[in-house]
Parts: structure tokens; sequence; C-alpha cells
């Protein structure tokens, strides 16, 4: 287990290096990174300025030299300043981020405790009407675009019903109503998704021999599918739970966007739109650095729930 995480460690390191490589070099793309700074066409700077600049972003050392002085200031916690809104990255994301985390930890949740159990019910009904039901369920959730479903969520509930209301953040974490609907609708293909992998492997598992087994022994229905079926096929829906959480926080773009929700995602967009490289630069690399910490996290848990699993 130490091998595993040291070995996960060292490779999620090599990832978060390369990342900073690409954000590095594209910032020198288009040439001097100064004009990141200070536009394209750099008016109104006069040299002393301009030399100024290039000396505080180490240009007058070779390249190399000034990525390492990049990754030490990133180490540091130092992310720059944003250059639209000119505050501290840090301090801007620290801001913003408790906006996504509870965006997507809803409809995380959402998504687990519809899809997985539908998941379950799906396969063990297989044939059946509930069967084809939730599978219709699923094939919309995947086709259709979560933008259009946003809008049809705010059409009929916030502007024809006016039951619930859109738009704006609103107040509280957990007990919101503005974080109904688009928690709903970002969660709406996760539970898909979750449906799909565990009715597969309920499938799968359902079909084995100790299942079979435990059947003829005159094992309950209920314990044949939750502790024997869902407990040995948890894996595949596990597997998928980290990639949506983290999916959801670093994707939720198109729904802050649709609902007007003040998180990273929309502050992303922004920051694009606006060509502020220290802020991209710092949502992606915290990002990218959750994420890897994340799939460390489930290779861990694995061990744990499933002992025919073993890391050498």
């Amino acid at each position: 287990m130490a091998r595993l995480i040291l070995r996960r460690i060292l490779l999620g390191l090599i990832a978060l290096i390369g990342a900073m490589l690409i954000l590095f070099f594209l910032a020198r793309a288009a040439g001097d990174p100064r004009y990141v700074f200070i536009g394209p066409e750099g008016k109104g700077i006069d040299p002393e300025t301009w030399e100024r600049l290039g000396r505080k972003l180490h240009l007058d050392k070779p390249v190399p030299v000034q990525f390492g002085f990049w990754v030490g200031s990133l180490l540091r916690g130092d992310f720059g300043d944003s250059i639209t809104l000119q505050r501290p990255v840090l301090q801007v994301i620290r801001e913003k981020a408790p906006n996504t985390i509870q965006l997507g930890m809803a409809a995380w949740v959402m998504g687990t405790l519809v899809g997985v159990p539908l998941g379950v019910f799906s396969a063990t009904n297989r044939g059946r009407f509930l069967d084809y039901l939730f599978r219709g369920f699923a094939f919309a959730g995947q086709a259709l675009p979560v933008f259009w479903v946003g809008i049809v969520l705010i059409f009929i509930f916030a502007a024809q019903l006016q039951w619930l209301p859109a738009g704006t953040r609103g107040e509280g974490f957990f007990i919101n109503k503005n974080l109904i609907l688009p928690a709903i609708t970002l969660a709406w293909l996760p539970a898909a998704a979750y449906l799909r992998i565990t009715r597969t492997a309920m499938l799968e598992t359902m079909e084995s021999e100790y299942v079979k087994f435990a059947r003829a022994k005159g094992v309950g229905t209920q314990t044949l599918w939750w502790k024997h079926g869902f407990r040995n096929a948890i894996i595949p829906p596990l597997t998928l739970s980290a990639f949506v959480l983290f999916g959801l926080m670093n994707g939720a773009v198109i729904i802050e966007t649709v609902f007007s929700w003040p998180g990273l995602g929309r502050l992303a967009i922004d920051a694009l739109w606006a060509s502020d490289f220290p802020l991209l630069a710092g949502i992606t690399i915290i990002f990218g650095a959750a994420f890897v910490v994340g799939i460390l996290l489930l290779d861990i848990v694995y061990a744990f729930l499933d002992p025919r699993i073993k890391y050498s």
C-alpha cells in the first residue's frame, strides 16, 4: 500500500508539472509574456515600467529558470494578481470556491442517490416495465443537453409556476431554494451515468456463481440484491463517483452561466474572455491538484471495500 501511495503521488506530481508547463508556454505562445499583463499593444507603458515588469517576471534569465521561479511562487501560494480584478488570485478563488463546492456536492449527492438505486432496481427487474422506464430515463439523461434542461426547468418552475427562484445564489449553504434547479440540472447527466453503470455491474454480479449459490440456499431477495449483489458491484459506480464529483466541480461552467451562479466555472470563463492568465492558471492548477488527490483517495478506498484488489 505504501508503494502504491508513493507511486500515485509521483504520477500526480508529473501530471501537475505537465499542466504547469502547458500553462507556462501558453503564456509565451504569443510572444513576450509582458503583453499578457498590459495588453497586446502595450500602450501607456513607459520603458522603465516595461523593464521593471520584465525583471519581476525574470525575463532576463533563461526560460527554465523562469519556469522554476514561477513554480516556486505557486508553491508559496503566490498566484499573482488578477489582471481584471486587480486582486490576489488566491483571494478571488477562495471567495468563489465555496459556491462551486456547494453546487457540485449537491449535484453529486442528488445524482448518486437517484442513479445508483435506479440502476439496482433496473437490473433486478430486467426485461420488465420498470427496467424499460429507467433505461429510458438514462437515455434521456445522456442525450439531452444540460443547458437545454436548465432553460426548460427555469421556464417551467421559475417563470410559469414561480415555485422556485433562478438566477441568483440566495442565502444558506444546505437549505437554499436557489440551489434546487441548478443542482437538478447538473445532476441530470451523472444520475443517468450512474444508472447505466450500476445496472451493468449488477447484471454481471447477479449472474455469478456465488449469487446463484446463495439463491439456491434460500437467501432472501433483498439480502441477495444488496448484500451479495450490490456490495460486489459497487466498484464501477465508485470509480465513476470520483470522476463525477471532480468533474461536476470543474465542469459546472454551463450551469453556472445559465443560472448566473457565482462560482469558479463562471469565473474561469470570464477570465478566459478577458485574457486574465494569472486567474485562469490559478483555477486550473488548484482543480488539477484536487483531482489528483481525489484519484489517490479513490485507490486507497478500493483496497478497503474490495479485498480481492491487491496492490503490489
